[in-house]
């Protein structure tokens, strides 16, 4: 039964809130300002009203009287108005599903965020804390203090990480796009068949070349180092070929002709004629590739033994076995490490959308 009235109490607020945005939106598309200014003040005196009540008796007193303020107000001033505008109601209620669904996938986030300024004595409370007081912001610098030595606070980790994330986005780019421009725009024996081989490598575990690539980078003495993490990103991978591929399919020949006309071979065509109209997906394979470099966690475990060269990722997990314990601190470190990456792709969200749309791969 509490399951139940709960589902309904989700439907009610819901569509309060639908019929009140919905005709919030139509009184801004057609610019009635007395109605927006009545709308917009609605829901501040609503709470204030409905103070007194019960929790639960308030919230469907609220939606109740939201609901039928919003329609009478949008009566007196567009009389000619429907109760409920049928278009701007289907959007607001897609957008209200839609930033549900965001809140709850945000919820990890939100609560590796609050974990991180818990005392102690708050982290076993029921039910949980989300919003710490006092917070304790010294979990990031102790969190940085008692990594592991050699480190320096994580300073020599990040660089290294940042080396390995940009040499990894910097030949992922070169060599992917290179190769993807000659299965799309050349014409030479036995592409297709190569190209199918090249996409039938995509169904090989990674165990299964792990040992050989050991092997390869024991011989070239490069165990210890970093190169063995970026080097083979400089050899195109058959996802981001296939991605660049579609993109570059759709190009108009008539760029290319143009520019064989101009004087230009292959590889010039290639630079300075297809890699600028092919930034969208270069941006979305530079993410996936950053993002994937940024994470690793198996390569540096396999090919790293020193303290001083050891990526985030690394130095994360040796922080996890020495301070599992304690939660706070394991969380702040994780803050520390994920914090990049996500401003990150908050800036280049759109482009990697774009990207993968454009390319094929989004449902075109």
């Amino acid at each position: 039964m509490k399951a139940l009235f709960g589902f309904f109490l989700v439907v009610v607020g819901y569509a309060a809130l639908t019929v009140w945005a919905a005709h919030l939106t139509r009184a801004l598309r057609v610019r009635q300002t007395g109605l927006v200014v009545a709308l917009v003040a609605l829901p501040p005196v609503l709470l204030l009203v409905t103070v007194p009540l019960a929790p639960t008796t308030r919230f469907l007193v609220a939606c109740a009287l939201l609901a039928g303020l919003t329609i009478a107000a949008s009566k007196i001033f567009a009389p000619q108005s429907d109760w409920l505008p049928a278009r701007e109601a289907r959007l607001t209620l897609l957008h209200l599903m839609l930033i549900s669904g965001s809140a709850l996938f945000l919820i990890p986030f939100a609560w590796l965020i609050a974990t991180s300024l818990k005392t102690d004595a708050q982290m076993t409370v029921f039910p949980p804390v989300w919003i710490p007081h006092p917070a304790q912001w010294r979990n990031y610098p102790d969190a940085l203090r008692f990594l592991p030595p050699g480190t320096l606070n994580g300073l020599l980790s990040l660089g290294n990480t940042l080396v390995i994330a940009i040499m990894s986005v910097i030949g992922t780019l070169l060599s992917s796009s290179l190769v993807a421009y000659a299965f799309a725009r050349m014409r030479w024996p036995g592409r297709d068949w190569l190209f199918g081989l090249l996409l039938a490598t995509m169904m090989l575990p990674d165990a299964v070349t792990m040992m050989p690539r050991f092997l390869i980078f024991r011989d070239l003495h490069w165990i210890d180092t970093l190169l063995p993490l970026w080097v083979p990103s400089f050899f195109a991978s058959a996802f981001n070929v296939f991605l660049l591929r579609q993109f570059f399919l759709g190009i108009p020949q008539e760029m290319e002709d143009a520019a064989k006309i101009d004087g230009c071979g292959p590889l010039t065509t290639w630079w300075r004629v297809m890699m600028p109209l092919v930034k969208p997906a270069l941006a979305a394979v530079a993410v996936m590739t950053f993002l994937g470099s940024w994470k690793d966690f198996m390569g540096p475990l396999i090919y790293i033994s020193s303290p001083e060269k050891m990526p985030l990722s690394y130095v994360l997990q040796l922080f996890n076995s020495a301070h599992g314990g304690e939660p706070g601190l394991l969380m702040a470190a994780t803050t520390l490490v994920v914090l990049p990456v996500i401003i990150l792709f908050f800036f280049t969200q759109r482009y990697f959308v774009e990207g993968v749309t454009l390319s094929g791969l989004g449902g075109r």
